[in-house]
């Protein structure tokens, strides 16, 4: 049965609203009682505070807010009810503080001991109420995915020993761990061990056509320890894809501590975190990304106006400049820039930019100096196409190129494109593939070291670099 993930979410989001509003509730009628006001009058004086119904409204959804920023509402049919539960602690706690400090209350409170008792009070009873409810949704789910009601399509990658024992060993578990095997792919030619359990849907060298034409959640890999060098190979292929890869581990990983698990009854493989970012971190930069780029957009709508009207005036052609680039996860989208180029330039085909190109306009020159051609991305960057900070992107026609020539390029699909770039900053542009190629290394070590930090620093150097004119 296929999974609804929307569903699912809004079962969450309704259940810790709920929650919320009645947790409110009590603890505002809670507040009244500590105050003085005898239980007889507390109802008539609650429903008639303006403060009460202003909470109604604003805090559940600032619980809502919390619960999105902290990630709650991620892999919703992969979780742990421990990992769970720590997590509604956590969250409550967090919570809890943000109301009692912030929110004003007009009611007095005759002594510190009532402050504490307030504050146990909303912990205690909200994080009951939206613990209780996580419980038995997830409690559910996980029932459901045992019994083999639901499922993640899996693909198994690997022909021989470890890729049979593996696809063995998640079989006859007593509980089943979801994992549906659509099939699996050899390393080489040969059918090997797992010809007889399941289809062969080819090799890792039709791994890419594999993951585009079927709807993966899992990509199990288990090759042998002989075939390991090709692990380099079949990571960089299914790691731009959004699914969860897990390795068969050998006694080195286990040695090492490598080897992960949140259950006593599955079979221990070697996760591999499909974000790279932590879920605070990832709504953070796209909530810097937001109201920066409305920021740009807004006040410097004047320069936008006098730029297109310089364009106009001083060469034939639109003042937009669209087209069409390669994002995250290999899909493309249009990226826009105002127009520095002669029209016609690529008449001849696809070719890079050069310091003395011909087909750069007076004006453009002066524009890409100082990157204000680049001003139009923040409009991809508010719908959500690309980042501030994060690679250059390409077109498919590059990237093929580099593929061959650097296959680890594609793991830079994993995230999205951005404006400005660890690469852009240290490298600046390319001029032809093997620029390109060398400054993928810069590339590469952002995504290995990605944060916040790290994306204020890349657009603090950024904008001296474009005080500076030392763009191209």
């Amino acid at each position: 049965m296929k999974m609804n993930e929307t569903v699912q979410k809004l079962k969450y989001i309704f259940w810790d609203f709920f929650a919320a509003v009645v947790t409110w509730t009590l603890f505002f009628s809670y507040r009244k009682f500590l105050s003085g006001i005898s239980i007889e009058y507390i109802s008539n004086i609650v429903i008639h505070d303006k403060n009460y119904y202003l909470g109604i409204l604003l805090i559940p959804l600032g619980w809502i807010l919390l619960y999105f920023f902290m990630g709650f509402y991620e892999h919703i049919f992969k979780r742990s009810r421990l990992k769970e539960l720590e997590q509604t602690f956590l969250q409550t706690f967090i919570g809890t503080l943000i109301i009692f400090f912030f929110v004003i209350l007009d009611d007095v409170v005759p002594n510190f001991v009532a402050y504490y008792k307030s504050y146990f009070f909303l912990f205690s009873v909200h994080f009951t109420l939206t613990y209780v409810g996580r419980l038995m949704i997830t409690s559910r789910t996980i029932s459901r995915i045992r019994k083999g009601e639901w499922g993640f399509p899996t693909l198994l990658i690997g022909n021989n020993g470890n890729a049979l024992r593996t696809y063995q060993e998640i079989q006859r578990q007593p509980l089943r761990s979801g994992n549906i095997f659509i099939g699996y792919v050899s390393i080489d030619s040969a059918d090997g061990l797992l010809k007889d359990y399941l289809p062969r849907l080819g090799t890792i060298t039709d791994l890419d056509d594999i993951m585009q034409r079927y709807e993966m959640d899992e990509v199990i890999i288990a090759v042998e320890p002989s075939q390991h060098e090709v692990l380099t190979n079949i990571l960089t292929v299914i790691e731009t894809y959004p699914v969860d890869i897990k390795i068969m581990p050998d006694y080195r990983d286990i040695l090492v501590g490598s080897v992960k698990t949140d259950s006593i009854f599955y079979f221990p493989l070697i996760q591999i975190p499909r974000e790279l970012l932590p879920p605070w971190q990832r709504v953070l930069k796209r909530i810097m990304d937001v109201v920066i780029s409305l920021l740009v957009l807004l006040v410097l709508s004047p320069l936008f106006i006098i730029i297109a009207i310089l364009i106009k005036l001083t060469s034939k052609g639109p003042i937009i400049y669209s087209q069409e680039r390669i994002g995250r996860y290999g899909k493309p989208f249009i990226m826009h820039k105002f127009r520095s180029m002669y029209i016609d330039a690529e008449r001849h085909g696809p070719a890079l930019s050069s310091k003395n190109d011909p087909r750069i306009t007076p004006l453009g020159r002066f524009l890409r100096k100082y990157r204000i051609d680049e001003l139009p991305q923040f409009y991809n960057v508010l719908i959500g196409n690309m980042s501030i900070v994060g690679p250059r992107p390409e077109r498919k026609y590059y990237i093929d190129q580099i593929v061959q020539k650097a296959p680890y390029y594609r793991l830079l699909l994993r995230i999205k494109p951005g404006i400005t770039s660890w690469g852009q900053v240290k490298y600046g542009y390319a001029e032809n593939v093997d620029q390109m190629i060398e400054r993928l290394q810069y590339d590469i070590l952002y995504l290995e070291n990605m944060s916040i930090a790290m994306d204020i620093k890349i657009m603090i150097y950024t904008v001296l670099i474009i005080l500076q004119g030392r763009g191209k």
